[in-house]
């Protein structure tokens, strides 16, 4: 049995360490077959994606400010001048200023609304129109979500509602793509820590709430996200459009304190 990626080629967008969910997907396709290329957000992160990259055998690594005008569509032409073609693309682009996140969502700044949005959600509505020239056929758009978008997470505020309009996105962009033969979804992904992550206040004890209330009694690891997203980029959810699936240990089912749950005790802290 062949893997499920040999002879596939694509680009990931959104690595900023080897803790990022981008990282965790791209191991997986990697393994799988998948030639890869890789985007960077600025020069501190281009001393640890190069570097990753090269791991698995990729020497394609482009600058990509998506708040930059032009900067994503220079990405797919550059890229167009060692691929003639691709087969998926993932999107792991968000930022909104911590400082926004905590406190009150009420509080939330013109400016940092503003941007945020730009950078969470419509970023990947200019890679679905730049990159989905270059695609083949069957070929498959994957972005990031989180359960912040359909319920309230202590201080995940405005990103929450950026998280919503991406996941809308995708429905619209897979009725767009669609006629084409190319398929849009996302995933919504439990909670882990990552550099992005970091960023939320009282984060450790968001961590520890879903850890002891979601199903499986444990959070997500890299790995469960790169294997959810191994079968919605590969061939295996080739009748798949439009959804957002969730990888998230069972938490998103959970409407209670599970009757097992211990009480949460953290010290006192600035997160």
């Amino acid at each position: 049995m062949k893997p499920l990626m040999q002879g596939k080629k694509g680009l990931i967008c959104g690595v900023a360490n080897d803790h990022s969910l981008a990282w965790g997907i791209a191991k997986e396709l990697a393994s799988h077959g998948a030639e890869l290329a890789f985007t960077y957000a600025s020069e501190p992160f281009k001393k640890r994606v190069i570097p990753l990259s090269e791991s698995l055998g990729s020497s394609l690594v482009f600058p990509c400010d998506v708040t930059e005008e032009g900067a994503i569509e220079r990405v797919f032409q550059d890229l167009s001048h060692s691929w003639e073609t691709l087969d998926f693309v993932v999107h792991a682009v968000a930022f909104s200023n911590k400082e926004e996140l905590r406190g009150d969502f009420i509080q939330t700044s013109r400016e940092n609304f503003l941007n945020t949005m730009l950078i969470s959600c419509y970023s990947f509505i200019e890679t679905l129109k730049h990159g989905s020239a270059f695609m083949n056929p069957g070929g498959s758009f994957l972005t990031l979500s989180y359960f912040g978008s359909e319920k309230v997470v202590p201080h995940y505020n405005v990103m929450g509602v950026a998280k919503a309009a991406l996941e809308t996105s995708v429905r619209y962009a897979a009725e767009d793509l669609g006629k084409k033969g190319i398929r849009v979804n996302t995933l919504s992904c439990g909670s882990i820590k990552t550099l992005a992550a970091s960023g939320i206040g009282d984060f450790r004890y968001i961590l520890q709430w879903s850890q002891n209330n979601a199903p499986l009694r444990r959070n997500i690891t890299l790995e469960d996200v790169g294997k959810s997203a191994l079968y919605l980029l590969s061939d295996l959810s080739s009748g798949v459009t439009g959804e957002t699936h969730h990888v998230d240990a069972g938490y998103n089912i959970v409407g209670m304190k599970a009757k097992d749950a211990p009480d949460i005790v953290l010290e006192k802290t600035n997160q």
